[in-house]
């Protein structure tokens, strides 16, 4: 069976648990706690990251490998779509997500509240804060623009787009920072998102002290 090696709250690990459950793949979860570098996550990955993938003999690192993995691994569904074009728009948006909106939003509000708070190294810094409460606006107004034309974020079938950008705006979901009123378009795409069945074991996940809001399992938020 596939082990993944894993921290709840971390939107990466959140988006290899997604493209698992979605292509059906069984998979035994280990919780770790990376900023700890236990020396079995050292051993798999010297970077002490998650989320890590172990499939028989082989260990992958890395949320993007793994899904490139397990598109060329495990056959169907293949969440990347099905044209050449939504191939490349599904890419651009994963980039998007992973790369830009981490920057600028992920990092500044999540990492911030959280992760500061999971590895005991200070407070959140409010300029910080301010700067990812301010730039998440313009963020969710784009997935509005996209949603607009299209049924899912890289065109009319399910991709990995919606995954990844799913992934982050959970745990921002989570902390209370998403202001959906922002944007009725991406509020209807997320709903749209954390409806589907893979998704339900996110919206379970707790962390000690720590209550999500009262909207964040509502399928009907």
């Amino acid at each position: 069976m596939i082990r993944l090696y894993h921290q709840p709250l971390c939107p990466f690990s959140r988006k290899t648990r997604l493209v698992l459950r979605e292509k059906g793949l069984a998979c035994e979860l280990l919780e770790v706690e990376p900023w700890k570098r236990e020396p079995e996550l050292l051993r798999l990955n010297p970077a002490a990251e998650v989320p890590v993938l172990v499939d028989g003999d082989l260990v992958v690192a890395d949320s993007a490998a793994i899904a490139d993995y397990l598109h060329e691994a495990h056959g169907p569904p293949d969440l990347l779509g099905q044209s050449q074009a939504q191939r490349n728009e599904t890419r651009r948006l994963v980039g998007w997500f992973d790369v830009k909106f981490r920057r600028e939003v992920t990092d500044l509000l999540w990492g911030e509240k959280l992760l500061k708070r999971l590895r005991r190294t200070g407070t959140p810094s409010s300029e910080a804060l301010r700067a990812g409460a301010a730039n998440i606006r313009g963020h969710l107004a784009y997935i509005g623009y996209l949603y607009e034309d299209r049924r899912w974020l890289a065109g009319d079938e399910l991709s990995l787009a919606d995954l990844t950008a799913a992934s982050h705006l959970s745990v921002l979901d989570y902390l209370g920072d998403v202001p959906w009123e922002a944007s009725a378009g991406a509020r209807d795409w997320y709903a749209k998102v954390k409806s589907r069945p893979s998704f339900r074991p996110l919206l379970m996940d707790r962390l000690t002290g720590l209550k999500p809001p009262v909207h964040y399992d509502d399928l009907d938020f």
